[in-house]
């Protein structure tokens, strides 16, 4: 399987559907959004988005299945198939905030081997296939070198599940603030993991994820040098909905904490 083509093909139907979320920037009305649930919006932007990718990567593979956010196609695993968030930071976008992605990931038996993530405000898309690179808009690109926790620029989200764990996060947060250089919170996850990737994050951290949010990114951290687990130091981290990522000396220290605070 030529994995670059692939690639690149699916780069043309991303670019697509960006120019769709961009044409609809500022112009989605109220009443056009819906409530998924609670902190979880989505609107026609969304869907249409979607419908796009779907169709576009349907022709690139007609054999591969989808498993999309927001359901306009079936959900089917098999040997190929498409994992797909099409507006990761729905918040972000309506509220025009300049924080918003598209994230797809083609799987081959559970296993990840091309991954895009497009940044649609500044048209920045970070793509790797196979067992090749990562890059960014034709560049290659490469995790921090930084080695130590204390001059490191940490990124993680604000879960809305699992908030049993909310103290111990909170408790993480407070621990990072006095002993990292800072913290940040943008509202897409695809975008926290394409940012570790090219090194402008050196680590990130989260639970309650979903596939779709992470398929692409933590494939673009692994092609650029980076390490991932899940909270237990394992690889099952595109289901659990929980990550812990950075170049590999952050990501262990992070871990480390991960385990002694939320895990614990």
């Amino acid at each position: 399987m030529d994995y670059q083509k692939i690639c690149e093909a699916s780069i043309e139907v991303v670019k697509k559907a960006a120019q769709f979320i961009k044409d609809n920037l500022g112009k989605v009305a109220d009443s056009q959004i819906e409530d998924k649930s609670i902190n979880s919006l989505v609107s026609y932007v969304d869907k249409t988005a979607e419908e796009i990718l779907v169709a576009g990567l349907k022709e690139i593979m007609p054999q591969a299945t989808f498993v999309t956010e927001e359901e306009t196609v079936v959900s089917e695993r098999s040997e190929y198939y498409w994992i797909i968030d099409p507006l990761d930071g729905t918040t972000n976008f309506l509220h025009q905030l300049p924080f918003f992605s598209i994230s797809v990931a083609l799987v081959h038996q559970d296993k990840v081997v091309t991954g895009i993530v497009y940044e649609v405000n500044r048209d920045e898309c970070f793509y790797a296939w196979g067992n090749n690179k990562a890059y960014l808009n034709g560049r290659e690109i490469r995790v921090s070198r930084n080695t130590d926790l204390i001059n490191a620029l940490i990124a993680t989200g604000f879960p809305y599940t699992r908030l049993e764990k909310l103290d111990a996060h909170l408790e993480m947060i407070k621990y990072l603030k006095f002993n990292a250089r800072g913290l940040r919170r943008l509202g897409s996850a695809a975008l926290d993991l394409a940012f570790v990737a090219a090194g402008r994050f050196d680590g990130y951290f989260e639970y309650g994820l979903n596939a779709w949010d992470v398929a692409g990114g933590t494939f673009l951290v692994q092609q650029a040098g980076g390490k991932v687990t899940d909270f237990e130091g394992g690889d099952q981290f595109l289901f659990s909905g929980e990550l812990v990522t950075g170049s590999i000396p952050i990501q262990k220290e992070l871990l480390d904490l991960v385990q002694k605070t939320i895990y614990s």
